[in-house]
C-alpha cells in the first residue's frame, strides 16, 4: 500500500469536527514532511488526547483499531460483556441522576 493509500479514510463513524481538524493537519503533514512529519504529528495528538487519537487512527484503519483494542481487552481479562454490563450501569444511573428512561 503505497503512503497516499494509508492516509485514505476508511470510516467516518463517530468523527467530530475536532477529528477532522486534526485529519487534515495529518494530510497537511504528509504533503509537507512526509512520514516523519506524520509521525510528529500523531505523537502530539496522543500526548493531547488518546480518545482522539483512537478516533482518527480508526478512521484509517477501523479492524486493525478494533482488533488491537479486543486484544488488549483480552490481555486485560476484559470481555465484551464486561463492557456491556459498564455501560449498562453507566445508563442507569444517568436515568437516575435525570430522572429519564430510554
Amino acid at each position: 500500500m503505497s503512503e497516499a493509500e494509508d492516509l485514505a479514510i476508511q470510516d467516518t463513524t463517530g468523527l467530530t469536527d475536532a477529528d477532522w481538524a486534526e485529519i487534515n493537519k495529518l494530510r497537511n503533514a504528509h504533503k509537507n514532511g512526509g512520514a516523519k512529519a506524520v509521525k510528529r504529528v500523531m505523537q502530539q495528538l496522543l500526548a493531547k488526547d488518546v480518545i482522539q487519537y483512537v478516533r482518527v487512527i480508526a478512521a484509517f484503519y477501523p479492524d486493525m483499531m478494533r482488533e488491537t483494542i479486543r486484544d488488549q481487552m483480552a490481555e486485560a481479562g476484559i470481555t465484551e460483556e464486561d463492557i456491556r454490563e459498564l455501560l449498562q450501569k453507566a445508563e442507569q444511573k444517568l436515568d437516575g441522576i435525570s430522572g429519564t428512561k430510554q
